[in-house]
């Protein structure tokens, strides 16, 4: 079978299901992005892209995203005709819509079946926008979000069928969207995301690596950003680490911001967020990792009596529910999507988003209760292994939901 996958920010979404595509040995895969400086691919083959137009500075801010939308698709368009020039004519089409670049797909390959990842429908109130209030929107921020959905609604028409990740997600785009949209997580490799009693962690201020004998409690974010919590995860630290004074905090995530308002120039909210808590934290038992490796995510999970995640509502983390998978007891925000994923006080704890306090409270609660963490911990492993593995559950649903795109001819084996 003939496969192209499009993804900008190559390989996201369609890790697990390419390499066990790519383990077949049966398969031409085509994958086009911009993600550039990659390792050369075995099994497969990559195309890195850069669109032939971004639009000015001074764009007009209704239409900047779409502008951006139309280049990212016209450009992924002309290399498609140019592998079509060139003999590689694919059996299905299988793409993330949130940057266009399925837009015009249909202009080259009619026929072929189009299978779209919708990730997010923008919008003002329910939403990331405007959940949290001390990051005031504008006025003029509602129709931003509502032109944006611009590319949704074009990317829903040039597709054969929808797929996102939770209910959450679907329910957030349009009814008129959900005859098409299937719900299907990409899954969790529970066989490589398993708890170990003997994981150690090394931390560059320390002579001997931290290990399951330690107290660890952790957050983890891909950025320090208020739409991941990091505000309120650092109020909530100096109650922490005050009730328990033998604790250490292990910290992942860079100093970008991936969603949301990027704070004033030059500053990032780590820095910000330092400032304001100051001398309330004892910094010794801090560590700050940065982006680490998968190996090193995995080690630090495997060590933590308390994962805290916090969100507003929007996309669920792989990280959370890669941590429950581990068998890492986790206290998270109390918002629609995380209750998709965690049943209060059985696959582990909920609290307000906006209260630190009770953050603290809940996370100090935790780390007292060595039991607790434990029943936590094994229930939430038992959940994602039951509803999200991805060998066992996902890969057969996504399998299926291909092959119902696909004659019977060139169909996927289960």
């Amino acid at each position: 079978m003939k496969i192209l996958f499009i993804h900008q920010n190559f390989i996201a979404q369609y890790k697990h299901i390419l390499e066990r595509l790519v383990r077949a040995k049966e398969h031409q895969i085509v994958f086009l992005t911009q993600k550039t400086g990659l390792p050369k691919p075995v099994g497969y083959s990559v195309i890195e892209y850069t669109p032939d137009h971004i639009p000015r500075k001074d764009a007009y801010p209704y239409s900047a995203e779409f502008e951006k939308a139309c280049a990212n698709g016209a450009k992924v368009a002309e290399i498609c005709h140019r592998l079509s020039q060139q003999g590689f004519r694919p059996d299905i089409i299988i793409g993330h819509t949130g940057w266009g670049e399925m837009l015009f797909l249909k202009e080259v390959w009619p026929d072929i079946p189009v299978l779209s990842y919708f990730e997010y429908f923008y919008t003002a109130k329910g939403g990331a926008v405007g959940f949290d209030p001390e990051f005031p929107i504008s006025d003029v921020m509602p129709y931003i979000m509502n032109a944006r959905n611009a590319i949704n609604h074009l990317s829903y028409e040039a597709c054969d069928l929808g797929q996102t990740a939770t209910e959450w997600q679907k329910n957030g785009y349009p009814d008129s969207f959900h005859d098409k949209i299937n719900v299907m997580h990409e899954g969790i490799r529970t066989d490589i995301c398993v708890p170990n009693d003997k994981a150690k962690a090394y931390l560059g201020r320390l002579n001997v690596p931290v290990t399951r004998d330690d107290e660890i409690f952790t957050y983890m974010a891909r950025n320090m950003e208020p739409v991941r919590g990091f505000h309120i995860f650092m109020r909530a630290l100096p109650k922490i680490l005050d009730a328990r004074p033998n604790a250490r905090v292990l910290i992942i995530g860079g100093n970008q911001v991936s969603y949301g308002r990027r704070p004033p120039p030059g500053q990032s909210y780590r820095g910000l967020l330092e400032q304001e808590v100051g001398a309330r934290i004892d910094w010794s038992r801090v560590h700050f990792l940065g982006q680490v490796p998968y190996q090193v995510f995995l080690a630090v999970m495997q060590l933590s009596r308390c994962h805290i995640y916090l969100t507003v509502p929007f996309v669920p983390s792989w990280s959370v529910m890669e941590a429950m998978s581990i068998g890492a007891p986790v206290l998270a925000s109390d918002v629609a999507p995380v209750r998709e994923l965690i049943e209060p006080e059985k696959t582990g704890l909920l609290t307000d988003f906006f209260d630190p306090e009770a953050l603290a409270d809940r996370a100090i609660e935790l780390l007292k209760n060595r039991k607790l963490q434990k029943k936590l911990g094994a229930a939430a492993r038992r959940h994602i292994c039951a509803k999200y593995d991805f060998n066992d559950k996902i890969a057969p649903q996504n399998m299926a939901m291909i092959n119902a795109l696909l004659p019977k001819r060139v169909q996927l084996a289960a």
